[in-house]
């Protein structure tokens, strides 16, 4: 199996395979699609993520700790 790696944008629902590529497949060709979305973590997500860290463990205390080692 051969691969081939583009970058592309979702348009109307679809991705647009660009036209070097299309040129070589044919219409029954067995295709295996791998779709890789890029992680952007904006700065609020940053801040809720930490927010509910120190929520989570506001609430814990030194006798929890027997439960560590499950």
């Amino acid at each position: 199996m051969k691969a081939v790696e583009f970058k592309a944008r979702m348009k109307n629902r679809m991705i647009e395979v660009p036209k070097n590529i299309s040129a070589v497949l044919s219409e029954d060709m067995e295709l295996r699609v791998i779709v890789l979305l890029e992680e952007i973590e904006k700065q609020e997500d940053n801040g809720f993520r930490q927010l509910s860290k120190d929520q989570f463990l506001a609430g814990y205390s030194d006798s929890d700790s027997i439960y560590d080692s499950y």
